[in-house]
């Protein structure tokens, strides 16, 4: 079997490839209750005899305490459908791998890749929960404005981004698309990528697109379905 060079770009991506395709790869908060204790304010007034108290206790209103519609992260590698998985990764197993975090009910990932013959798929998922719809918000649109060049998803949670590049390393093309989208205080990212080893050449931008952005859609329908539930 011939050497396969593969891309600098894709060695955080391809450590199972070191089996199929024998080249060596390097993979790669809560609401806080402005429950401010309500302050009581009592009065006593007592009678001209000095016998009665009436005690009056007013509470001052408090702030409206910040509601997470998402308490934690869902199973990751539930989140694409076999169905997908096997359509945009062929080979790959449906059950997929589940990468660690330090913290699993803030951030979790799934991924799935193969080589079929000298065609190399990589899929992946994370589902990252902020504190609030408003932490979500900003940080979807600071990784937006850091990849330039893509365009909105409609209809993919409360907001959707995709963008593709292609990248050339030793003649070796790899295209990638990244689907971000904002639900409610969550933040779901797809990223999709492709290399044929045998050309030398990367799939299409509208097949690498298309793939990450329906993958997008069934880890944002997962998040959903197990709020539901």
């Amino acid at each position: 079997m011939r050497d396969l060079p593969l891309p600098l770009a894709l060695s955080a991506r391809i450590a199972p490839v070191v089996v199929l395709a024998a080249a060596g790869w390097a993979l790669t908060s809560g609401p806080f209750a402005a429950s401010a204790t309500p302050d009581h304010k009592s009065a006593s007034d007592a009678s001209d005899g000095g016998t009665a108290t009436q005690q009056q206790t007013s509470t001052a209103p408090s702030a409206a305490a910040v509601t997470k519609t998402y308490a934690d992260s869902p199973a990751p590698c539930t989140g694409i459908t076999a169905g997908t998985v096997k359509s945009l990764v062929p080979g790959a197993k449906t059950a997929g791998k589940e990468i660690p975090s330090t913290d699993t009910t803030v951030r979790r990932t799934c991924s799935w890749n193969a080589l079929k013959g000298y065609d190399y798929r990589w899929l992946d998922v994370s589902y990252e929960i902020t504190a609030s719809d408003a932490a979500a918000q900003k940080e979807y649109k600071d990784r937006v404005a850091e990849r330039s060049g893509g365009g909105a998803v409609p209809g993919l949670g409360n907001a959707g981004y995709s963008v593709v590049n292609l990248t050339t390393e030793s003649k070796q093309q790899t295209r990638e698309g990244v689907v971000l989208a904002q639900v409610s205080n969550a933040l779901v990212t797809v990223t999709y990528n492709g290399s044929d080893f045998e050309t030398k050449k990367a799939p299409s931008t509208d097949v690498i697109n298309k793939g990450a952005i329906k993958a997008a859609k069934d880890a944002v329908a997962a998040l959903e379905d197990g709020r539901k539930g």
